[in-house]
């Protein structure tokens, strides 16, 4: 159990603290310009919520072209995004927090309409997700993988130049360094593949590929590396193999790890559904060594609070943050009457909430109560 407050401040690495334990974690906004950059209205996105925040995560962005997840993503695969990069760094730490950009490939979750070469670590099909349709991808070669590794480690050297402070490895939600880790979809018979530490090679040839980049700079420059617990195919990734990667995580030197929840306080692990939460075996396993950042459904101050009494360091806000801008400072006074649990159309130029972002939010059922009027 963890005593400590929201409030509370937290170092998360040396020489880097956080004034409070409430991170605005990655959230894709769909907002980027057609070219990729990053454009004015994610910028405003950004500065509306940073103000009080203790730590902020971007959205993911892209380490290669063919790596992209979403309809307008901005991207970090090229120098010639670094300008757009720059200002989402001046944005996201103009409210006094560190700033942190998600870094990551999508793999065999991109969609056909965004890349012609989707890619996996092997050709298992994949069914329909929530925005991309069925697809089998291309098996990478090993020359392919070494390239990927070596653009995880180019895209934080970019991280570094625009003025972030740190990047987060976006190892969750099945995206390819996820892909490489489940026996689901890694079938592959070479180095990269088949037992557990053949799978773990690929994630951590990227964490030291990131590692040695974050050299570069003699300045605080985190390392963190978010994961999903498990996946519910018969023969898909278990909580017990993601507990090996975040304890081999750490032994690398991994500065933080951030556990991916559809609910932060109850969700249990797909072979183990009367056993203890996710949260509670991920923290018990950290054991106090590095911070956890724990996300899902934390709406309010009350759950916000249960989730570190849980075991988490820190807490993602997710749509509480989307939704209130001033979420932070309305649970500071106390004011939880006035913290918004659902927005109408109308609401969303004021809220700083970009329209192709409002565009997904009004047609994905169930993300968020979407008011009439």
């Amino acid at each position: 159990m963890n005593d400590a407050s929201i409030f509370s401040g937290l170092p998360l690495a040396s020489g880097l603290n956080l004034r409070n334990r409430l991170v605005m974690p990655p959230m894709t906004t769909w907002s980027a310009d057609d070219d990729g950059s990053v454009s004015d209205a994610e910028i405003e996105y950004y500065r509306a919520r940073v103000q009080d925040v203790g730590l902020v995560i971007t959205g993911c962005t892209h380490v290669q072209a063919n790596g992209v997840g979403f309809t307008g993503e901005f991207a970090a695969y090229d120098d010639a995004f670094l300008p757009g990069l720059t200002r989402l760094a001046t944005a996201a730490k103009s409210g006094g927090a560190p700033a942190i950009l998600q870094i990551f490939h999508a793999g065999v979750k991109t969609s056909p309409d965004l890349s012609s070469d989707i890619v996996a670590a092997s050709a298992v099909p994949v069914d329909a997700g929530l925005f991309t349709p069925p697809v089998t991808p291309r098996a990478l070669s090993c020359d392919e993988v070494a390239e990927v590794v070596a653009a995880f480690g180019a895209a934080t050297r970019r991280a570094i130049e625009a003025g972030f402070d740190g990047v987060e490895l976006h190892g969750a939600h099945a995206f390819l360094l996820q892909n490489f880790v489940s026996p689901h979809t890694n079938r592959r018979s070479d180095q990269w593949g088949g037992p557990l530490e053949n799978r773990l090679r690929f994630p951590l040839a990227v964490v030291e590929a990131v590692s040695a980049a974050a050299k570069l700079t003699d300045r605080p420059f985190v390392v963190g590396y978010r994961v999903s617990a498990d996946e519910p195919h018969a023969d898909g990734l278990r909580l017990a193999d993601t507990l090996v990667l975040v304890d081999r995580l750490i032994g690398e030197g991994i500065d933080y790890i951030h556990v991916s929840l559809p609910d932060a306080l109850h969700v249990k692990a797909v072979d183990n559904p009367d056993g203890p939460t996710v949260l509670k075996e991920v923290s018990r396993l950290v054991a106090d060594r590095v911070p956890v950042i724990a996300s899902g459904r934390i709406r309010t101050p009350e759950r916000a609070e249960q989730v570190i009494a849980a075991g988490a360091s820190l807490v993602g806000l997710g749509q509480g943050l989307v939704m209130n801008p001033d979420w932070v400072a309305l649970a500071r006074q106390g004011r939880t009457d006035a913290l918004r649990t659902e927005v109408a159309a109308k609401e969303a130029p004021a809220l700083h909430i970009p329209a192709k972002l409002w565009t997904v939010i009004e047609n994905t059922p169930g993300w968020f109560a979407v008011r009439a009027e």
